[in-house]
């Protein structure tokens, strides 16, 4: 998904995030974000450390999933086929307002991280 997608989109210069998770720091993906991002990434081990549990600022992480969490599990879900449906009915249904939240989310939440000079917090 990084080779194909993600990292052909990035603008020039673009500083990459991501979670501490295992298979996010395989080294396979350590060395192609070292190759295609030398230097631009924050996350477990990386020039720029982003400490575990810390609050987030990747909007996907605290805003899109939860939007589509909340339709997916808005019902009873009894077989795999159903909830993959669902899933795929949300993402499709996702609208450039939604999107335009997602990121006046992210807006707010590097307000709060500024205004605590990035101290540790429970936001809303």
């Amino acid at each position: 998904m990084l080779q194909l997608y993600a990292v052909p989109q990035f603008p020039e210069g673009v500083i990459f995030q991501q979670e501490g998770a295992p298979s996010h720091y395989d080294n396979i993906v350590r060395e192609f974000l070292d190759t295609t991002s030398p230097q631009r990434s924050i996350g477990r081990g990386d020039v720029m450390a982003w400490p575990p549990r810390s609050p987030d600022i990747a909007p996907l992480d605290f805003y899109l999933w939860g939007y589509v969490k909340q339709y997916v599990y808005s019902e009873r879900i009894n077989d795999i086929s159903r909830l993959k449906q669902r899933i795929t009915d949300v993402i499709h249904s996702v609208t450039p307002d939604v999107l335009t939240r997602v990121w006046e989310e992210l807006d707010y939440r590097l307000d709060v991280c500024r205004a605590t000079n990035g101290a540790h917090i429970e936001l809303r």
